[in-house]
């Protein structure tokens, strides 16, 4: 059975602001396809998805998405409206599709709203209408994968203007929007900025396990790797398609590489024969004679294969003392107002948390959004004070510190004079030097943009601008807060190189898990309390450790918290719900039996001693048992 086109793009073009960024780009998405769209910095991804998307006009060419498809886009930068709800700017676009699955959502949960006040006899017949169409089209379900997402991305008060969030938390809004639409095509451009850790690999999760389609911009390699089929690199303004995730993509660049420079070598070696004959001035009257003349001319202008070398350096290192920074007894707390409680309610990002930094620790701060992490650097660098407890200093340690946001006090100055403040000429560790111009080079500042004004810089480019400087100011303890988000690959490659051979301290937050297994080998956990504790071990190992903690967790409560039917308590309960809680609740309680059931079968076919039965059954387990959670989660819900 052969799979249903959703986008075909041919000969698409679209033209930059000095020359093409992409011509002749032809390529296709069938459904179930995961594709990543890679490449350096300014190549033209971003604009190639919005321009799929019809954010952007193309120059030449040709977009068609299936008609039934359904497109959803989340851009880097989401737009709109200050004065929205969270709850408006997400089911905004129901109002363009009256008949989707949203849209019926939404217009069942204003009835039952209305009903609140009393139900009439107009009400109810159209409560009674929405409820078939619900039945009909197993929205109960799709209602909850709605409300789960939501849960999952930390959205919670629909209620909060958008022109109230941080910038982590728009993106978030946006990307729910995106993933809660009735689509089967999904266009996303750096959809794990923003994100931490535990909520990107539950998106990573999710992309795996949806039948719908997906065309992504993304530097995350685990990312990458788990959840793209077909890889998409866009180089010199032409696409080619690779087959496979992103581990399989490398392996057929080196391979290509491989084969190109013995290429190379072989015209190489034809050349130097041809050469001498050319010098000899050959008489060219004769047509074999023009050809040969012709061919050699072509071999000799032929756009010759270049090696990709990378860029690897170790910084002359500034000497550590004995003593290198010494957290004593830090505390630092907020206060939060609660619904519950009359009075504000103090809450803990760091409680008493004490550490002494050694020569040579790499470290890696792990927590969700809203942790502390960022808190935790601020109090070290001294941008903000503990509430308690001290930092000391050593008296020879140089403390340099990436920011997500940060401050340039002088805009006008040019790109190379900004770095020319820090270091002319960088004195390397094997006791060789670089300009300033040829490191600029090294992380994508090439040509006129290094004469060009700070200011007119993109927002990414000032950040790379940023860390460049910072790497240049020669420090031996350095603090890097996301320095991952606006890096291609390649670029990530060359910082990660840099720090792996860096002799002072490092202390690192990323996302990036890939970035974060490479380069830090002890983690900072930031709990819920305000506690830290530690884990010796990469972050992706941390990452399985916490997951098994939290199976064994479900485990003891899936044990003390299976519901109970027909009791008092839940019969006074269920008077209090609205008709389609009641509904839910009702429809739960056989929903889970059912999928416990389910799940007995499917350990008893784990244990089969035929492989395909047991492999079958251990790929069903996981989407069941987590479905079986959520049942549980919203019957407590519910319940209570």
């Amino acid at each position: 059975m052969s799979s249903v086109n959703l986008l075909s793009i041919n000969n698409l073009a679209k033209i930059g602001r000095e020359k093409p960024l992409f011509t002749q780009v032809t390529f296709g998405l069938d459904e179930g396809d995961k594709v990543a769209l890679i490449g350096r910095n300014g190549t033209g991804k971003s604009t190639m998805l919005n321009t799929i998307a019809g954010v952007l006009q193309h120059d030449e060419g040709s977009i068609v998405i299936n008609k039934d498809a359904g497109v959803s886009f989340l851009p880097q930068n989401p737009s709109y409206k200050k004065e929205d709800t969270i709850n408006e700017h997400i089911f905004k676009s129901t109002e363009d599709y009256p008949s989707s699955k949203l849209a019926i959502i939404r217009e069942y949960e204003d009835v039952c709203a209305r009903m609140q006040n009393g139900v009439t006899a107009s009400l109810q017949s159209e409560f009674d209408s929405l409820t078939l169409k619900m039945d009909s089209g197993d929205l109960w379900n799709y209602e909850a994968q709605v409300r789960s997402i939501l849960s999952v991305l930390g959205i919670q008060n629909l209620e909060q203007k958008m022109g109230e969030l941080s910038g982590g938390m728009i993106k978030k809004v946006a990307l729910a929007k995106v993933l809660v639409e009735d689509s089967k095509l999904l266009l996303l451009d750096e959809p794990t900025n923003h994100l931490d850790i535990s909520t990107i690999y539950w998106l990573q999760q999710y992309l795996v396990e949806t039948k719908r389609s997906v065309l992504m911009v993304t530097h995350d390699r685990y990312f990458l790797d788990a959840v793209c089929n077909h890889i998409y690199e866009l180089d010199r303004g032409r696409v080619k398609l690779y087959t496979g995730n992103y581990s399989q993509y490398l392996e057929k660049k080196e391979t290509e590489a491989q084969i190109e420079a013995n290429t190379e070598r072989r015209i190489e070696s034809v050349l130097r024969f041809e050469r001498d004959w050319l010098e000899r001035g050959p008489c060219a009257r004769g047509t074999k004679a023009k050809a040969r003349i012709q061919h050699d001319m072509a071999l000799i202008n032929r756009e010759k294969f270049k090696e990709e070398k990378g860029f690897t350096f170790e910084v002359a290192g500034r000497r550590l003392g004995g003593k290198v920074l010494e957290l004593n007894s830090i505390s630092k707390h907020f206060i939060k107002g609660t619904q519950r409680q009359k009075q504000n309610e103090k809450v803990f990002v760091l409680n008493d948390f004490s550490y002494r930094f050694n020569k040579g620790e790499k470290i890696g701060i792990f927590g969700d959004n809203g942790s502390g992490k960022s808190t935790l650097l601020n109090i070290i660098t001294g941008r903000i004070s503990p509430d308690s407890g001290s930092v000391d200093v050593g008296q020879n340690t140089s403390i340099a510190y990436y920011e997500q946001n940060p401050h340039f006090s002088d805009t006008d100055i040019s790109v190379l004079d900004y770095v020319k403040e820090a270091a002319e000429v960088v004195q390397m560790n094997d006791g060789s030097s670089l300009s300033a111009s040829l490191f600029l080079e090294q992380f994508g500042f090439t040509g006129k943009i290094q004469h060009s004004p700070v200011n007119s810089l993109s927002g990414g480019e000032k950040k790379r601008l940023f860390l460049v400087r910072l790497l240049l100011s020669n420090p031996n303890f350095l603090i890097l807060d996301e320095p991952t988000n606006d890096f291609d690959i390649f670029t990530m490659n060359i910082l990660e190189q840099f720090l792996l051979g860096f002799k002072g301290c490092l202390l690192i937050v990323s996302h990036d898990r890939y970035f974060m297994d490479k380069v830090a080998d002890t983690l900072f956990i930031l709990e819920d309390d305000g506690s830290v504790t530690g884990y010796v071990g990469k972050c992706s190992e941390y990452i399985q450790y916490r997951e098994l903690k939290q199976k064994e967790s479900l485990t003891t409560k899936k044990e003390t918290a299976k519901p109970t039917t027909n009791t008092t308590r839940q019969s006074e309960q269920k008077k209090r719900l609205t008709f389609k809680e009641q509904k839910e609740l009702s429809e739960l309680e056989s929903l889970i039996a059912e999928l416990e059931e389910k799940q007995k079968q499917l350990e008893q076919d784990m244990a089969s001693s035929d492989y395909e039965t047991s492999a079958k059954a251990g790929k069903n387990y996981a989407e069941l048992s987590a479905k079986l959670e959520t049942s549980y989660a919203r019957w407590e819900e519910l319940a209570q």
